[in-house]
């Protein structure tokens, strides 16, 4: 192999962020392709690309749409899950007005995740927003969503409840995280997007903490047996230090709102996650980068720190292309 040979090979084993210019990320690995999401205010629009490169020139694909003015504005954070052979895209809506964000479920009608999808149901009739998914093992729901404390006061806290089918909470939410440290509390305090990976018995709930303009936006994390009862607040301990969060030196800054997915041939995990590359107090500029991760010797996930904007990746383990 020659040099230019060799250069062209490495070239094309990698690749470079930003992967999509929206925020609020979620992705997954299925059937051959990789499917991407990221809050669209209108509607929801997929990507998706044999190659993780080829996401970032993929044309949108909407998804879904709604006609009912009710919930067809500030269409955020919409994520999806696939149980039994069909797909279950949950996500955040309201009226145009914050304080009517609800949350709500689209059903697909097979095994493609770029659907047709129809109308499910409404799953809260209470302000809330970032749905997240938690399915044990044996096949258990948990539904996990951004809520508010009382009068809201407090700030954005986090709540889990059992789900009797994928669009049916059952009973009440219990509440399992508030903003407690300094860092979950700078612009606005603020626990969100909570997100889930599981490893040998525990499980980790992974969620975004500050207010998401600020540059000190990061991710901290949760973690409970998975024998414990979840439903029992003090079954979840926090970690009192954020575990991913903004890299000066890599002009990376806002990290969080992020999925996790597996590579093509499943012997690696990667974070998704949107970030900015100024540390201005703004919402506009978050962007989606993906990078793996790993795990430390007690399990616990090692996030490590943000990659810069270019650097070269690479590619997950099993994308050939």
């Amino acid at each position: 192999m020659t040099i230019s040979t060799l250069g062209s090979s490495i070239l094309a084993n990698t690749f470079a962020n930003p992967i999509n210019h929206g925020p609020d990320p979620w992705m997954t690995y299925y059937a051959g392709n990789y499917y991407l999401t990221t809050s669209q205010q209108d509607c929801i629009r997929m990507w998706n690309a044999p190659t993780i490169s080829g996401l970032a020139d993929a044309p949108g694909v909407v998804v879904w749409q709604d006609d009912n003015p009710a919930r067809n504005k500030q269409v955020w954070a919409a994520e999806f899950h696939q149980i039994g052979d069909r797909w279950y895209m949950y996500y955040t809506a309201s009226d145009g007005e914050d304080n009517h964000h609800r949350l709500f479920v689209l059903e697909s009608a097979g095994s493609d995740p770029l659907g047709p999808y129809h109308f499910k149901a409404q799953m809260t009739d209470f302000w809330a927003i970032d749905p997240g998914l938690l399915i044990l093992p044996n096949g258990d729901l948990y539904f996990l969503w951004t809520g508010h404390q009382g009068n809201g006061s407090v700030g954005n806290v986090l709540f889990i409840a059992r789900m009797s089918n994928p669009w049916t909470i059952q009973g009440e939410g219990v509440l399992i995280s508030t903003p407690d440290y300094d860092w979950e509390r700078c612009g606005f305090p603020v626990n969100e997007a909570p997100e889930l990976l599981q490893r040998n018995g525990k499980i980790f709930l992974i969620y975004s903490a500050s207010d998401t303009g600020t540059p000190d936006y990061c991710l901290g994390m949760l973690t409970a047996r998975a024998d414990a009862d979840l439903l029992d607040a003090a079954s979840w301990d926090k970690t009192p230090h954020p575990v991913f969060c903004r890299d000066d030196a890599n002009g990376v800054f806002g990290t969080g709102h992020n999925g996790f997915f597996k590579s093509p041939d499943g012997t690696e995990d990667w974070i998704v996650y949107h970030a900015k590359t100024v540390s201005d107090y703004t919402y506009h500029g978050r962007i989606t980068r993906a990078q793996p991760f790993h795990w430390n010797s007690d399990d616990t996930p090692n996030f490590g720190k943000p990659v810069a904007l270019g650097q070269p990746l690479k590619k997950p383990s099993g994308d050939n292309t």
